[in-house]
């Protein structure tokens, strides 16, 4: 059974859904789950990350991880990397995923496939897909050189799995040599903007040149707002909208409208709410 390390992501308190589709991917390869998270006070996450599929967990607490560094994870993850000697690695494709993994490849001595989304975990190989050209295509990438194979993964390009109550994992404390550390982030400000994260949207609408200006994108917005309510958490339904029928974007799409988007997202978004109404 082939070991795979997930480098766990948290936010207030709560495992980001990242994390839990990687932890669902490799429970799912019949693989062994084993998770890596850092920070002050993240002791009582290792039950929810069991829960998730984790068999193994592996702590690194305290007042010098209270904020990210990509130095001291970094140290913490490659030590754990050497701890438990796995087979493939795999971190989400987020702000902090690209800015640890590159650090912890180069340290660790290994290759990358960085932004993939799609994954195949099979035995002790890892396949990996990702896009290139500005996703005008996709590079289907596998591993040549020296273990561990190292991956990172979009937000929502993998599904979830069942939470397992009462899951309790083994769980290892990791020290942090603090004196061996060049930098230190003492405090971490956050901007007053509430909005999500768009790699943790689960719908997204979006508009191009076609929208001329700003201000018809209102229409963008209330479209997202009715199909918001509608709790589509688990969709991968993607629904274009183009006056040319040859428009690449089709290729891609489960559903395509040929038409005028000032036309076509009015009459939409009363359908929605017609739909919602009706529930």
């Amino acid at each position: 059974m082939a070991t795979v390390l997930i480098y766990a992501e948290h936010k207030d308190g709560k495992i980001k859904k990242a994390t839990h589709e990687l932890l669902a991917e490799a429970a799912r390869s019949g693989a062994e789950p084993v998770a890596f998270i850092a920070g002050q006070g993240v002791e009582g996450l290792a039950k929810d990350l069991g829960a998730m599929g984790a068999k193994r967990v592996i702590v690194a607490a305290g007042d010098a991880v209270k904020f990210y560094s990509n130095e001291a994870y970094g140290k913490l993850f490659v030590d754990a990397v050497k701890s438990v000697n796995p087979a493939i690695i795999l971190m989400s494709s987020s702000a902090q995923g690209k800015d640890l993994a590159p650090r912890v490849a180069a340290m660790l001595g290994v290759g990358l496939a960085s932004d993939c989304t799609k994954v195949k975990i099979e035995g002790d190989k890892l396949k990996c897909s990702r896009p290139i050209y500005a996703g005008k295509a996709l590079a289907d990438v596998e591993f040549t050189g020296p273990a561990p194979q190292f991956a990172t993964v979009r937000a929502n390009a993998l599904s979830i799995g069942p939470v397992q109550d009462g899951a309790s994992p083994a769980v290892t404390s990791l020290p942090l040599d603090t004196g061996a550390l060049k930098t230190a982030v003492k405090d971490v400000v956050r901007g007053a903007s509430a909005k999500l994260d768009v790699t943790e949207a689960n719908i997204v609408v979006s508009g191009g040149r076609a929208m001329k200006n700003s201000e018809n994108f209102a229409l963008l917005e209330k479209l997202s707002a009715i199909q918001h309510l509608a709790g589509m958490r688990t969709s991968k339904v993607i629904v274009a909208i183009n006056k040319d029928p040859e428009a690449p974007i089709f290729q891609l799409a489960d559903y395509g409208i040929v038409g005028d988007l000032f036309e076509v997202v009015p009459l939409l978004t009363e359908e929605f709410k017609k739909v919602l109404g009706e529930h």
